[in-house]
């Protein structure tokens, strides 16, 4: 069970997030959320394999791609996609030693993929808006 003090630890220990879906369109979610992060001091690095840009950052066609470290898996696709990206997490982590966090945005969860993802060590959050939590959890910080 994931407690808001886990959350909070997460939020302040890693700075690098990869975000699965990332999108073009401002007034996605998939969009603002992590323009939002990256306004209060996150790398964000969008994967998204039908953008070259997004928000003047490169953007990834996949998880391999990205030569930056992963903190945070930050996923904006929808829920029976879940299992597909955790297995590129899987297999990244695997060879890269990176990705400690999956972290499923609002109305995205998968328990099968969710127990895969921890059995490999990595810390899983599901069905929960990165924003909303750290303006809810970080309240020094958004200013």
């Amino acid at each position: 069970m994931i407690t808001d003090k886990d959350i909070q630890g997460i939020l302040e220990k890693y700075h690098s997030i990869a975000v699965c879906g990332m999108s073009k369109s401002e007034e996605k979610p998939a969009h603002y959320v992590p323009a939002f992060l990256l306004s209060k001091g996150y790398a964000i690095i969008p994967v998204n394999p039908s953008a070259d840009t997004i928000i003047n950052l490169k953007s990834y066609a996949c998880l391999r791609d990205i030569p930056e470290r992963i903190d945070v898996l930050e996923v904006f696709r929808p829920s029976v996609q879940v299992p597909d990206v955790v297995r590129e997490a899987l297999e990244r982590r695997q060879e890269r030693g990176d990705i400690e966090v999956i972290w499923l945005q609002d109305g995205i969860y998968h328990e099968a993929a969710r127990k895969l993802a921890e059995q490999a060590g990595i810390t899983v959050i599901q069905d929960r808006c990165m924003m909303k939590e750290f303006k809810r959890l970080m309240p020094h910080n958004n200013s």
